[in-house]
């Protein structure tokens, strides 16, 4: 991916992928879909999440990974069963002690999710636990389209977080 040091270029490509990813999570309600969503920086993540919760016309349930958590399945499971969420929308993978071990049993299990989450999936990852779900869950991580990127400036705080909260 290139990086671009333009704070203009990158508010504006935010701004697509903020709206591409709301584009995904509408088409895909009723339905399971798996949606990656690549961020480097936590900050900026946490406001992803806060603007596509307050522009998605799709309610959107939220929950963030103990790091103990031992399988991504059951968490969801246990977190949605008395919900039936439209979609979700999970973060704090990257803080999982047990991760490799996490996303092994969920591509073993990838089956389960289609079966039993009939709304869209969104893991709010970054590049690392990226690189680890092609590795260790490459089945599951099959079910999704390309990531969608969003970018930071190191040591500025303009546009490109503004794209995202404004």
């Amino acid at each position: 991916m290139i990086q671009h040091n333009d704070p203009e270029h990158v508010a504006a490509s935010n701004q697509e992928s903020l709206e591409r990813l709301l584009r995904a999570i509408t088409l895909s309600e009723g339905q399971f879909s798996l949606i990656l969503v690549c961020s480097s920086r936590l900050p900026l993540r946490r406001k992803i999440l806060k603007q596509l919760i307050e522009k998605s016309s799709v309610p959107i349930q939220e929950i963030t990974l103990h790091p103990s958590v031992n399988t991504l399945f059951t968490t969801i499971a246990t977190a949605v069963e008395d919900s039936s969420p439209l979609a979700l929308i999970v973060s704090g993978l990257e803080s999982v002690v047990a991760i490799d071990e996490v996303l092994s049993s969920t591509n073993l299990v990838r089956d389960e999710f289609r079966k039993q989450f009939p709304f869209p999936l969104v893991l709010l990852i970054n590049d690392e636990i990226l690189q680890k779900l092609i590795r260790l869950a490459p089945d599951f991580k099959s079910w999704s389209a390309n990531p969608i990127r969003f970018q930071f400036l190191e040591n500025h705080h303009g546009p490109e977080c503004r794209a995202i909260t404004a």
